[in-house]
């Protein structure tokens, strides 16, 4: 199996076909059919079902591009490290919705100015399933709240948020009663400030009356100011976004449950100088609040 095969099929999955797939390499149809067929000698299974001109993936493709992601990347990697200690090729990026909006931009523009070379993709989610992508070989890194412990990450802590409790732009602190029978607006169930949320409603012994997901934190916010109930948000958010946050109240959370740290996390001995450089310009903003959390950096 070589590493060209696995880029033909990786094209031939991604493209859905092999006219795409050949367009995008720069190679003849017939010349994407055969590897491609030889792949499968190889492994003695069908990657692909043909019907007429179409390609279904079977189940052996999807977990063929699991491997074939960390060997092509591992690949990646080991040519920057022969080449140059320049950051360079692509850097696959996962982020929080809140940390992409918040926090991101600036970094992203100078990282841009600075390292021309490196072809950043960025991928916003959910921490739990950004961190399962670092762990799979999907992303180079992530930043995901914390704390987190897997010996298999390497972890840097790059800011420190403060978790408010956001209601209607007239509302006092909820009591445990309100609580009880508020609509509380969250991320799905891979969220970790939800999670949060939900930690924090379990210690006062409360079970909300209804949770309604959202996918974007605009909608959360002007769900929130319309009065259609309560959402965990950082600080740093609303402050990113001041006419939407005239319009709601905050307030506090217990000392234990009112800072999340967010970490960088990248797979261990993943050593790649784009990502480097990534994590040295994070450091740099000075985003920890103070140190109220140690870097828990594993080495």
């Amino acid at each position: 199996m070589e590493l060209d095969e696995l880029k033909i099929f990786q094209a031939v999955l991604q493209e859905d076909g092999i006219t795409r797939a050949a367009q995008r390499l720069h190679r003849v149809q017939s010349n994407v059919t055969t590897r491609l067929r030889q792949l499968e000698e190889k492994l003695g299974v069908a990657l692909f079902l043909r019907e007429g001109k179409r390609l279904i993936p079977t189940a052996a493709a999807w977990r063929l591009n699991d491997y074939a992601e960390r060997l092509l990347s591992l690949a990646e990697e080991a040519r920057q490290a022969m080449a140059d200690d320049a950051p360079s090729g692509r850097l696959r990026l996962g982020a929080m919705e809140s940390t992409a909006a918040a926090r991101l931009a600036p970094v992203l523009a100078e990282y841009h100015r600075r390292y021309p070379a490196v072809r950043l993709e960025l991928q916003t989610g959910e921490s739990r399933g950004l961190t399962a992508a670092v762990l799979d070989g999907g992303l180079d890194a992530a930043l995901v709240s914390g704390p987190l412990q897997d010996d298999r990450l390497t972890q840097s802590v790059v800011a420190v948020e403060e978790i408010v409790l956001v209601g209607g732009a007239s509302q006092g602190k909820p009591s445990l009663a309100e609580l009880a029978d508020s609509t509380l607006l969250a991320f799905g169930s891979g969220c970790s400030y939800r999670q949060r949320l939900e930690l924090w409603l379990r210690r006062q012994g409360v079970q909300p009356r209804r949770i309604v997901e959202l996918g974007s934190y605009h909608a959360m916010l002007s769900c929130v100011a319309c009065g259609m109930g309560l959402a965990l948000l950082p600080r740093a958010l609303l402050d990113s976004m001041p006419q939407m946050a005239a319009q709601v109240s905050t307030h506090g959370l217990p000392d234990d449950l009112a800072s999340a740290p967010t970490l960088l996390i990248r797979r261990v001995q993943t050593r790649q100088p784009a990502l480097q450089a990534l994590e040295n310009m994070l450091l740099e903003r000075g985003w920890r609040g103070g140190d109220s959390w140690p870097n828990p950096v594993n080495t």
